[in-house]
């Protein structure tokens, strides 16, 4: 299966948090998504591994994406190796993006950082084809490397590379945000307090937006770093009409 964008998070909820208006523009243009989460978060305090996966399929029903798949990677203890890299490199191989999405290149979750680090890592090796895998059905998988990599930003302020208009598209990103009721803001919730379950967060998703929006004159944006080079084919490209 060819698909336009592939965007991973290390857990239920990263993607939509980072990138949900993003997403959602992208297939009201006509382009193809699916969201891998890398492990089932189940070492959070909120919720468990069904009702996280539940939450998941509800947002990503929200979104409209293709599909959604999870990894099942070992939640605050996967690594960057050679065996998480070839499952992640087999799912490249597999839908071969044009554009992959992952987690912060820093943040306050180790998992962020290590899952940016994995999937970039992955990114490239996908390209090489001298590294060999095989699909589900085992058959062999061409090597593919998708053109570039953006970083969503998290937790942490981090100055973006660039940063995505998704003006009209911040409603359906808090729906898809709140499909996660179990992590987020709920005064009638008798579970631990977390970093992620204050009102103030919440509020900030919303509020980061309009200030990634305020930095390119427009209501809401979404900012992205990368590793690369970002191209243009020309300088109409950076004008807003």
């Amino acid at each position: 299966m060819k698909i336009d964008i592939l965007a991973f998070g290390s857990h239920p909820d990263d993607v939509e948090l980072g990138s949900a208006g993003t997403i959602a523009k992208s297939i009201s243009q006509g382009k193809s998504v699916i969201i891998i989460d890398l492990t089932q978060g189940e070492l959070g305090t909120r919720g468990n591994i069904d009702i996280r996966k539940s939450e998941a399929s509800t947002a990503a029903s929200i979104l409209g994406v293709v599909k959604r798949e999870n990894l099942k990677f070992k939640d605050g203890f996967f690594v960057n190796d050679e065996n998480h890299q070839r499952l992640v490199i087999k799912k490249i191989r597999e839908y071969r993006p044009e554009i992959v999405i992952c987690n912060a290149i820093e943040d306050r979750h180790i998992d962020h950082c290590k899952g940016n680090s994995l999937v970039n890592d992955a990114c490239f090796l996908s390209g090489l084809t001298k590294i060999e895998t095989k699909d589900s059905n085992d058959k062999h998988q061409d090597a593919w490397r998708p053109k570039i990599v953006l970083e969503y930003i998290q937790w942490n302020d981090v100055k973006p590379d660039i940063i995505i208009d998704v003006s009209g598209y911040i409603d359906i990103k808090m729906k898809a945000v709140n499909a996660y009721s179990s992590q987020f803001f709920d005064p009638n919730s008798v579970e631990d307090n977390t970093p992620i379950s204050s009102k103030n967060f919440y509020d900030s998703v919303s509020y980061r937006a309009k200030n990634f929006g305020r930095l390119i004159g427009t209501q809401a944006g979404e900012g992205f770093t990368s590793r690369q080079p970002i191209s243009i084919d020309n300088l109409d490209a950076l004008i807003y009409f």
